[in-house]
This record gives C-alpha cells, structure tokens and sequence, in this order.
C-alpha cells in the first residue's frame, strides 16, 4: 500500500479508515460501504474496470460518488462545507484499499 491509513472509531463508534487529507474524501467513501456484501460488489466493479471489460464505472452512495477509471478512481463529496470536495486515487490502490476496507467490515461484524 503506497498510503498511510489507519483506522479510528469517531465519537459514536462508528469505525473509519484515517486516509491523508488529500485522499480524505475515500474516508467518507468507504464510510458508506457497511457490508462485506457492498465491498465485494464494489471491488468485483474494479475489477471488471482494471479488467477491461468496462471502460469505466460510476457508484453513487450516500453522500459520495466513485468514478472509476482503468488508471484512476475519482471520489467526489456532494455535500461537504470545507475542500477538498474531491480526491482522486490510482485504481490499483482504491483496489487495494476496498480489500483493506473490507477485511476491516468483517472484523467490526464479527466483534
């Protein structure tokens, strides 16, 4: 993993992975995605993009969207007050992170 991350629980005990601040809009990403289930639908969309078998990808959630792309993933805010409003990733790493991110879910659940 190219990124530092950690993980933290926020005043209501809600886990979050802690991404630096250029990439901190992945932290609101991942936020939404609470099920082993939802993580493997996301990465096989990866997949499929680094695959070739889709050009690209869109996922819209809660407050964020993905964009991705065969070299790079685009996480946007809809929401937010303060920048950044957008961050963007290689998609190998937002990858890699949706399996940090998942094996985290599992985890969290079985705690």
């Amino acid at each position: 993993m190219r990124y530092s991350y950690e993980f933290k629980k926020d005043p209501f005990g809600i886990t979050r992975i802690i991404l630096p601040e250029k990439l901190s809009v992945f932290s609101d990403v991942f936020e939404d995605i609470s099920t082993e289930e939802e993580a493997d639908e996301y990465i096989g969309y990866v997949k499929k993009v680094l695959e070739g078998e889709y050009e690209d990808f869109e996922i819209t959630l809660n407050a964020t969207s993905i964009n991705i792309k065969k070299n790079v993933t685009i996480a946007e805010h809809h929401y937010r007050i303060d920048e950044p409003f957008e961050s963007t990733l290689e998609t190998e790493e937002f990858l890699e992170l949706m399996l940090i991110w998942k094996e985290k879910i599992v985890e969290v659940i079985e705690d």
